[in-house]
């Protein structure tokens, strides 16, 4: 029985756990198919277009500044980047500040409708915003919002509200109810529990709402093409997303600094992920705990 006992072990250690490799394999797979064009972009906007042209995938030699120069030196660059800053930061706030409020009726007050509002927040993750383009451009315009910032942030407020929702309710779930009791007896009114403990222990899953709000918007060109190109707004003006369709018209013979404008305007939404990606994935694993 002893010997018996004692191979067993030695046989379940013999056996090869196939799965691991081919997950592996299937995630350097995705790193290389998602790292690789930012890559080919960012090093062909140190390469001339004669250097392009003649080895498209080559290495930049020499090394070639002239392109991020000429992108610097627009004015153009700098009203489409303050633009974006103004539209993300806005978009952000606004997600946050009505996804925390809304996320913490749905999770800690029991009302009749409570789960049919859920139901309708969920629901709007299965409309895109392609499908409601043509209403929605006529909203705009009606209520005077079309060419304008505000005509952007309002409608990418309410596209990542669902998100928000989804992610953040089960995270507010996960608070103990007891928390609240202890304020109650503290003399703590619900939103003075709101703001002094809530608020802070839900950091980690608001801010990552909001880094996604804020890469989503920074990325965001349907609606702004719909809002401030069709709108009128001036093209300096324009969002980097749209700006790096005007500049590549204008320099469509440049193709080396046209690489280099879309390695600029990629590199705010990037660095901002890259610095907030212990805080997403920690509120992303509190919603699901949750």
């Amino acid at each position: 029985m002893a010997a018996t006992t004692t191979a067993a072990p030695a046989v379940a250690k013999r056996r090869i756990n196939w799965s691991s490799p081919l997950i592996y394999a299937v995630a350097y797979l995705v790193v290389v198919v998602s790292v690789v064009p930012v890559l080919y972009v960012w090093l062909n906007g140190f390469r001339s277009n004669a250097d392009i042209n003649a080895n498209p995938a080559g290495w930049p030699n020499p090394w070639y500044f002239q392109n991020y120069l000429t992108v610097l030196g627009s004015d153009r660059f700098w009203g489409s980047l303050a633009s974006s800053i103004i539209v993300a930061v806005g978009t952000t706030l606004g997600v946050a500040v009505l996804g925390i409020m809304a996320a913490f009726v749905i999770a800690k007050y029991d009302f009749r409708g409570r789960q049919g509002l859920y139901a309708v927040f969920a629901a709007g993750l299965m409309f895109p915003l392609t499908v409601a383009s043509l209403p929605l451009n006529l909203l705009i315009r009606n209520l005077g919002l079309h060419g304008s910032f505000l005509g952007v942030i309002i409608p990418q407020i309410a596209f990542a509200l669902p998100t928000t929702i989804i992610i953040l309710v089960p995270f507010l779930r996960a608070i103990p109810d007891e928390l609240e009791e202890a304020a109650a007896i503290d003399g703590a009114s619900r939103i003075g529990f709101f703001w002094r403990i809530l608020l802070p222990l839900s950091m980690p899953g608001l801010i990552t709402v909001g880094v996604l709000a804020f890469i989503g918007s920074w990325n965001a060109y349907l609606l702004p093409l719909l809002i401030m190109a069709a709108g009128g707004m001036p093209q300096n003006l324009w969002t980097l997303p749209l700006g790096v369709t005007q500049f590549a018209t204008q320099y469509s013979q440049d193709t080396g600094a046209v690489l280099a404008y879309t390695s600029l305007a990629m590199l705010p939404a990037l660095l901002f992920f890259i610095a907030a990606e212990k805080r997403i994935v920690g509120g992303l694993t509190g919603a699901v705990k949750g």
